[in-house]
């Protein structure tokens, strides 16, 4: 099974074509902004122009562009192709790319950038598995929900008795994932947008 990844849920960028659990190529960037400009770029430097027998796409949350560009963008590869789309958490990608660097099974909370000076926050245990939603957090909240001895992401909790690890998602590592049952192609947002529906007046 020839698998496509494509992550572009945070200032990272990032594709990678497998062979089951198998690397056959892969880039990770980190380019903040401009995810719609260099992502198909990457796309068409694979062999074969990546083109695979399924596709995964991170659905968030991270951000609400770089979500989007993602998801649209696997969505119309795979009409092209005909070949199904799934998602993963962009959270529990970081969360298992953590523990692959952890001599022993751990519990571990992920802290990424989110929006308007907020966190993305999600809580695991040991075995990879969440325990509790992921929610969008205040800075000031982190003290009091972070209550793991390890933090990744890319949020320093800047505590003396935490220790973290500065990871961003990286599409190939995927397959740490691939025994989870797979997410809908739906971006995960994570808070609600800044956009409000306008009231007519009455």
């Amino acid at each position: 099974m020839r698998t496509l990844v494509i992550d572009t849920a945070t200032r990272a960028c990032s594709v990678a074509l497998l062979d089951d659990d198998y690397v056959v190529a892969a880039e990770h960037e980190v380019i903040g902004r401009g995810h719609a400009e260099r992502l198909l770029p990457l796309i068409a430097a694979l062999p074969g122009n990546g083109k695979a027998d399924q596709l995964l796409v991170n659905v968030g949350p991270g951000s609400f562009t770089g979500i989007r560009v993602g998801v649209a963008a696997a969505k119309a590869l795979g009409l092209a192709w005909h070949i199904d789309v799934h998602g993963y958490g962009c959270l529990a990608l970081v969360a298992a790319m953590a523990r692959s660097k952890l001599p022993e099974a751990t519990a571990l909370d992920v802290v990424m950038t989110g929006g308007h000076g907020e966190y993305f926050f999600e809580a695991f245990d040991a075995h990879g598995h969440s325990r509790a939603p992921v929610r969008s957090i205040l800075p000031d909240d982190l003290p009091r929900l972070a209550t793991a001895n390890m933090v990744a992401g890319d949020i320093d909790p800047q505590r003396a008795d935490r220790q973290w690890l500065e990871l961003l998602p990286n599409a190939r590592h995927w397959p740490l994932l691939s025994a989870m049952p797979p997410l809908a192609a739906t971006p995960i947002y994570g808070r609600a947008p800044d956009a409000k529906p306008a009231t007519l007046p009455q």
